[in-house]
């Protein structure tokens, strides 16, 4: 499945394109979609450049309702993060319908095209951002983390408090984690992680960092990991990327009922 998704990813490095063939598949689910996405996030963390234009083949795909939701999710993300411009080639009717109203309600350009040449000549007249330099708001320091990663040595609980954090950008996903790297490494190598998520925002341009450090860090400290207290969007992008990466989300309204399931992980173990 990893290939055949990979086989549809093509990177055209003299022109900055990323060409994306979605051609004949059907999305029936969120699965699917969310293990699309995950593919196209790692193939483009591996190409060695952040941002691509973006010519997306709609040729003959289908996108059944109970998937609709994911897909425009991650492929919102996807942009904030990664693109330069994006263009849709080839769309049918229904699809296009769909991408249209949209893009209608969520103020972006459809830029629909028939033919694989209109969509090429319209990326032409789109600015390259790669020698533009990226500067954010700087929005969180060092100093807002400090105290909020404490650990139980004897229940081997590492907590993790989020609350009241808004991360707008990728620079404030890697501030936190290289903090919480820094910590992790000083104490020891695994524990059960205890993540509070109370009035904490994440942006959808910082949910791709998010997800990959986050990814990172469980899978060299992590003995498993239990979330309490997320916001509903916050829930729902996490709930999405765990149906992929095959993880238990394990998301709990308090930390008294997240507790309960560490002890519950332990006793499993």
């Amino acid at each position: 499945m990893v290939q055949e998704q990979r086989d549809r990813i093509t990177f055209h490095q003299d022109l900055e394109i990323i060409e994306i063939d979605f051609t004949d598949l059907n999305f029936s689910n969120s699965t699917e979609v969310n293990q699309m996405y995950d593919c196209l996030e790692e193939a483009i963390a591996e190409s060695g450049y952040d941002k691509w234009f973006f010519l997306v083949n709609y040729s003959g795909t289908r996108i059944d309702s109970s998937a609709w939701f994911a897909f425009s999710r991650r492929g919102r993300d996807l942009n904030l993060a990664h693109s330069q411009g994006s263009v849709r080639l080839d769309a049918s009717e229904a699809t296009r319908q769909e991408i249209e109203r949209r893009a209608n309600t969520e103020e972006f350009d459809a830029n629909l095209h028939a033919t694989r040449e209109g969509a090429l000549e319209r990326i032409s007249t789109f600015k390259s951002q790669r020698l533009a330099k990226v500067t954010h708001e700087e929005n969180m320091k060092r100093e807002d983390l400090l105290e909020r990663v404490t650990f139980e040595v004897d229940d081997q609980i590492m907590e993790i408090n989020f609350s009241n954090l808004t991360f707008k950008h990728s620079d404030d996903v890697n501030l936190a984690y290289d903090f919480i790297h820094e910590c992790v490494d000083a104490a020891g190598p695994k524990w059960y992680f205890l993540v509070n998520y109370e009035n904490c925002h994440i942006y959808p341009e910082a949910w791709i960092p998010y997800s990959q450090r986050g990814k990172v860090l469980n899978i060299d400290h992590s003995l498993g990991s239990v979330r309490y207290a997320p916001g509903s969007e916050e829930e729902e992008e996490i709930r999405m990327r765990a149906e992929s990466q095959e993880f238990r989300p394990n998301i709990r309204n308090t930390r008294e009922e997240a507790l309960e399931r560490i002890a519950e992980m332990k006793a499993e173990a």
